[in-house]
């Protein structure tokens, strides 16, 4: 990357003059064929666009990164970027870059006063990163580019009062089948996801049996993502669809666990327990422990006698 930054698309005619494509025909939407692009990459670049963009891409001399992680784009895949998210991409000069596949970038100000407005914000695979792309089958990849295509081709007919209705329907059912794409990915991905899922609970686990809960409290789900080296929607969405809960809750419950063994083999007060456990104040590990049993840590403890 440049020593001046990343390179920043404030509209998408902006990005077309770049890419030596012809000014897009509406403004605030637009669907390119990878393919027709003069000017795909250049050698070393950072991207920050400041509208919405879902790839489709095949493209074999291709890396591309966020912070340390890399993904190598040989297969169909897809991702998903929000307004203002940094992209680096860096080309392996020694061949041709051999782009195919589908871009589709929507201007916020186009889903102004729609139903996606606030509903974009939901599809947390805008927060995923390049990693965690999207792997499609022949029949996904199907299905995606045929909605690409109905949009492109409703932004080429004459507008009049249905136009923007049936391009945001269009949008919803691409978003709607990406979840559903993706939480098949999570299933059918088992022993990458698993893999995950066992170095979280290593993670916990040590983290728990160590002093840091006294020195730092308890752990962070942006802390345990940055050491799994995932996003935290992704690391999220990932536990709930494999175990049905989410980070935090993987988090409370290793806690709860923790307190319960305290309870049960130590004659150690709920103030001193709580302090173990990273809370200054008592009453709000005596509030989590009841949320999360029914019972009050003195309840729990008498149970025992």
């Amino acid at each position: 990357m440049s020593d001046t930054g990343p390179r920043r698309f404030k509209t998408i005619a902006e990005f077309h003059q770049s890419r030596g494509l012809p000014k897009p025909d509406h403004p605030q939407i637009s669907v390119i064929d990878v393919a027709s692009m003069p000017h795909f990459l250049e050698k070393e670049t950072g991207l920050v666009k400041d509208f919405y963009s879902i790839a489709l891409k095949r493209n074999p001399n291709v890396r591309m990164k966020y912070g340390q992680q890399e993904y190598d784009f040989n297969e169909g895949v897809m991702f998903f970027m929000a307004p203002g998210q940094v992209l680096r991409i860096e080309v392996d000069q020694d061949s041709p870059v051999q782009q195919s596949g589908w871009m589709l970038l929507v201007h916020p100000d186009f889903l102004w006063n729609t139903s996606l407005a606030k509903t974009i914000k939901q599809y947390e695979y805008f927060d995923y990163s390049v990693n965690e792309a999207l792997f499609l089958s022949e029949k996904e990849e199907i299905t995606i580019v045929n909605i690409m295509q109905n949009i492109q081709q409703e932004y080429h007919s004459p507008i009049d009062q249905f136009s923007q209705g049936v391009i945001i329907a269009q949008l919803e059912l691409l978003l709607t089948y990406s979840d559903r794409f993706y939480h098949r990915q999570f299933i059918t991905r088992k022993i990458a996801n698993h893999r995950i899922l066992d170095r979280l609970e290593s993670l916990l686990a040590n983290y728990f049996n160590s002093d840091q809960l006294v020195t730092k409290g308890l752990p962070t789900v942006q802390f345990i993502a940055e050491t799994l080296n995932v996003s935290p929607n992704y690391l999220s969405t990932l536990l709930k669809v494999l175990t049905g809960q989410s980070t935090q809750q993987h988090i409370h419950d290793k806690l709860i666990e923790k307190a319960k063994e305290k309870l049960s083999t130590t004659d150690l007060s709920v103030g001193e327990i709580a302090y173990t456990l990273g809370f200054e104040h008592s009453q709000s590990f005596s509030k989590l422990f009841r949320n999360k049993t029914n019972l009050s840590p003195l309840e729990f403890r008498q149970s025992f006698n």
